[in-house]
């Protein structure tokens, strides 16, 4: 089965607003596992715009399900990391003007600092992913310093797809799809992520090598709508029909 990770960031992001302990990231994380998550993503940024040290603890110490930490490939990252040993650590890029992560790593330019960055966390237990675009350098690279994941990035074909470019569209999804089953040609599990929809999820989930797409942001803004429970089941149902 296709498994959903259910990204809680933004969750984190409304109760920073107004400085209160409401909403609470783990209370979502509990409501995700009700409605049949896999399991809970957090991004712990360097700035803390979202996710705090205290929300890592609390998953950590109360989570049932697996938790996906999204983190920079920093020092200070890691040693967080090897404190908490998460299921995963997913290593994304980070630059604190962005408003949302705006591409994949590159992976394929700093392939000597990553294999020495990733190696304690191997280690450690960790089950190391690197969030990257679908370009053959990138991938090939991932493979050869021993990531075990890659998460490809649906970003620029969601983005596509709501601005109606659908040739373009298309042959973001074509390049995804080439990824997609280099990655799993090179013994690399694949992992997709970031923008995706109730209408962009279809041909991502229909991916055979996929084995895991991680969701968050338009979960919790449909949650607004519906609760978020349900939000969830309706991924999961729409996931689940792409798979047959």
């Amino acid at each position: 089965m296709l498994r959903l990770g259910v990204n809680i960031d933004h969750v984190a992001t409304i109760r920073n607003a107004r400085g209160t302990p409401w909403p609470d990231p783990l209370r979502a994380a509990r409501i995700a596992e009700a409605a049949g998550a896999d399991g809970i993503t957090a991004h712990l940024r360097e700035d803390r715009r979202h996710i705090s040290d205290a929300d890592i603890d609390a998953l950590m110490e109360h989570l049932a399900l697996p938790l996906n930490l999204e983190m920079a490939a920093t020092e200070e990252m890691q040693r967080i990391a090897l404190r908490h040993r998460p299921h995963a650590v997913c290593l994304v890029p980070e630059k604190r003007e962005e408003r949302t992560t705006e591409g994949g790593l590159d992976v394929a330019g700093n392939d000597s600092m990553l294999a020495d960055f990733i190696a304690p966390l191997r280690e450690a237990g960790c089950r190391v992913s690197l969030f990257i675009g679908h370009e053959p350098a990138q991938i090939e690279a991932a493979a050869r310093i021993g990531a075990a994941v890659v998460e490809l990035h649906t970003g620029a074909y969601c983005d596509l797809d709501t601005e109606g470019r659908i040739a373009e569209r298309d042959a973001e999804l074509a390049g995804l799809t080439e990824g997609a089953r280099l990655a799993a040609d090179l013994g690399l599990e694949v992992h997709a992520g970031h923008g995706l929809t109730f209408g962009t999820v279809g041909p991502i989930a229909a991916l055979p090598q996929v084995a895991e797409l991680n969701i968050g942001h338009f979960l919790i803004a449909e949650s607004v709508f519906t609760g978020l429970g349900d939000a969830i089941r309706e991924m999961r149902r729409r996931m689940d029909e792409a798979r047959k």
